[in-house]
């Protein structure tokens, strides 16, 4: 399989992808027509353009799953799949509803290239336990796609020491989640990523990774680190510690 997952599609101060344009192109290949998922939000055809403006000048055709009325006919076309962010409990109900949870893990487990970013990084995961987002629809599962083994939380944020405020942190959300299931979590901060490819993980981006695991200390994961270990573990769902 092919990965690109990553935290976020927009960073502060850029437009929508231009903080790891140069990592997308050269995730996809040369003139690829790529089949968008724009299920995370409600407006699809705003949110196809959107991409299709931000890759143009790579010379990428973009073409929304949603159009035409096919979405896996969409998807067989494809070179390869991009599935954007927005709610994550959105989109898994729109990939079981069209029927592209199980194309898309067929597809990219048979060679198609996916990329990911938030909600799209939230279904490689096995399950959406780990993702930030409320449940504004019920999906028929927790099951995404399984394209990894492991959880990933995208946009993972640090405590801030000013702050006042007294609900959870995102680490001790992620601790949580670790006392209900033995699976571990990839933590990407914004503006980070991981690749996939030939049995191989890897960080990229800007700031360092952060990976949590039942029974030790949080970890920092520096950018290029090599992360291939978590390909191989096995995921134990509603198992207590």
């Amino acid at each position: 399989m092919r990965l690109l997952l990553l935290s976020n599609s927009t960073q502060y101060g850029r437009g929508y992808l231009a903080h790891a344009l140069d990592t997308v192109t050269g995730f996809l290949p040369e003139g690829a027509r790529l089949a968008f998922v724009p299920y995370a939000l409600a407006d699809h055809d705003t949110y196809t353009a959107r991409v299709r403006g931000a890759l143009a000048a790579a010379g990428i055709e973009v073409r929304g799953v949603h159009e035409g009325g096919d979405p896996l006919a969409a998807l067989g076309a494809a070179d390869a799949v991009f599935v954007g962010g927005g709610n994550s409990f959105r989109l898994l109900s729109a990939l079981y509803r069209t029927g592209l949870r199980e194309a898309l893990a067929e597809a990219v487990r048979g060679g198609l290239p996916y990329m990911g970013a938030s909600a799209g990084t939230n279904m490689a995961a096995p399950t959406l336990r780990t993702t930030n987002d409320m449940p504004i629809v019920q999906p028929p599962s927790f099951a995404a796609l399984g394209l990894v083994p492991f959880q990933i939380n995208p946009h993972y944020l640090d405590p801030d020491p000013a702050s006042t405020h007294k609900g959870e942190t995102r680490e001790e959300r992620l601790t949580e989640f670790l006392e209900e299931n033995d699976v571990p979590v990839l933590g990407l901060r914004e503006g980070t990523w991981l690749r996939v490819a030939d049995g191989r993980a890897g960080l990229g981006g800007e700031l360092p990774a952060r990976l949590f695991r039942r029974g030790e200390e949080p970890r920092e994961l520096a950018p290029g680190a090599d992360v291939s270990e978590l390909l191989t573990v096995r995921a134990e769902f509603d198992s207590r510690g």
